[in-house]
């Protein structure tokens, strides 16, 4: 990607603060956008807003909990008021919780769902009524290989990540007329603590010969949201190094 064609650009990132957002946040700052880090934690949002601008990057970090629409409404009121515009939104934020549905509350279904499926469209509705005013804007949202295959126990993180496809090409649809792309990513393992500390067979299961890194997302975030690419839409793709389409068999 050439850096000059995200000059200038309005580039919102939620849960900006660690792992993929923040390598997301990072990689828009080097192509010279304006990148606001929506972030739940404060010292993680400021640390990331930190490291950008000591780069050379800029950025501006908006304490923003998905889980409240009044917050979101308010981030989109600050990033309209400051930049005048919104060029990118990607849909980041997200909470994992694994348990046994016989034990998994109401309570935490809802704060799973409400942060991740809920979250995503309405970050996506009040980006997207700043956007309808340019007849122009990218949203990416970040979805999970979970939305298509399972492990036990996972049925709430599961059905966000299965929700978020569905949003996904629904908000094409819906926003199409008025200039907005939507598109999402499906990450595999992606390994965002220490990656030095993945064993040998963690690696050769993927057929890319490795584990993910957050590094991977923010490329493809970047491939889906060049202008060259405008003819990508309602499109969920898939970066896990070839896992889910491994057969297995049972000796």
């Amino acid at each position: 990607m050439i850096s000059r064609d995200y000059e200038g650009k309005v580039v919102i990132v939620t849960g900006a603060g660690q792992g993929i957002g923040a390598e997301v946040a990072k990689a828009y700052a080097k192509c010279q956008a304006q990148v606001v880090l929506a972030e739940l934690e404060p010292h993680l949002g400021t640390e990331t807003e930190r490291l950008i601008v000591e780069q050379g990057g800029k950025a501006l970090f908006v304490p923003t909990d998905v889980r409240e629409p009044e917050q979101i409404v308010a981030l989109m009121n600050t990033v309209r008021e400051r930049y005048g515009r919104v060029d990118i939104l990607i849909n980041n934020a997200a909470l994992s919780r694994f348990g046994s549905p016989y034990e998994l509350s109401v309570e935490m279904w809802d704060t799973i769902l409400n942060t991740n499926l809920r979250g995503a469209f309405l970050c996506s509705r009040e980006a997207a009524k700043v956007m309808r005013l340019q007849n122009s804007g990218s949203i990416v949202n970040i979805a999970s290989t979970r939305a298509f295959q399972s492990e036990e126990n996972s049925e709430a993180y599961a059905a966000s990540k299965g929700g978020i496809i569905a949003l996904t090409h629904a908000l094409a649809a819906s926003l199409a007329h008025d200039g907005i792309q939507v598109n999402s990513i499906s990450p595999g393992w992606i390994e965002t603590r220490d990656y030095g500390a993945l064993r040998d067979i963690d690696h050769v299961q993927h057929w890319s010969g490795r584990v993910g890194h957050p590094g991977d997302i923010a490329g493809a975030c970047l491939f889906l949201t060049h202008p060259d690419n405008r003819f990508m839409n309602g499109t969920n793709l898939i970066i896990d190094g070839g896992m889910t389409k491994t057969m297995i068999y049972v000796p």
